[in-house]
């Protein structure tokens, strides 16, 4: 099992910044992967970012450029550092943990583990 507790959620305004933070306790191997997802009321979940344990990294189109993923494996902590947010970025965002499907990296195949989600609402 794998525990996850997302923290740095808050209001901003467009075009400002947030980091949000994930700590995962539990059986977590380097192998495994972990992603970013969000949703907002009435939309479907989509995922925005992944790393691997090797620091490999891959985006959704909306957010390239913008959003940088991260991880600290010794604190077992991965980050969203979310720069130049705009409206259309307000949602719950979820850490998300799962096994590696593709040697080329982590995408936003099934993840097994999810936190409770903190939100994010930038205004305009």
């Amino acid at each position: 099992q794998v525990q996850l507790v997302e923290s740095g959620g808050g209001s901003v305004q467009s075009g400002g910044s947030l980091r949000l933070s994930c700590e995962a306790s539990g059986k977590l191997y380097v192998k495994n992967c972990l992603a970013w997802f969000r949703q907002d009321i009435g939309k479907a979940r989509e995922g925005v970012a992944a790393i691997g344990g090797d620091g490999s990294a891959n985006y959704a189109d909306s957010v390239k450029g913008r959003f940088t993923i991260s991880q600290d494996n010794a604190k077992r902590t991965v980050y969203l550092q979310m720069n130049s947010l705009k409206p259309e970025d307000t949602a719950m965002y979820y850490c998300a943990a799962g096994p590696r499907y593709y040697d080329s990296g982590c995408y936003f195949t099934p993840y097994y583990f999810w936190g409770q989600g903190t939100q994010v609402t930038v205004s305009s």
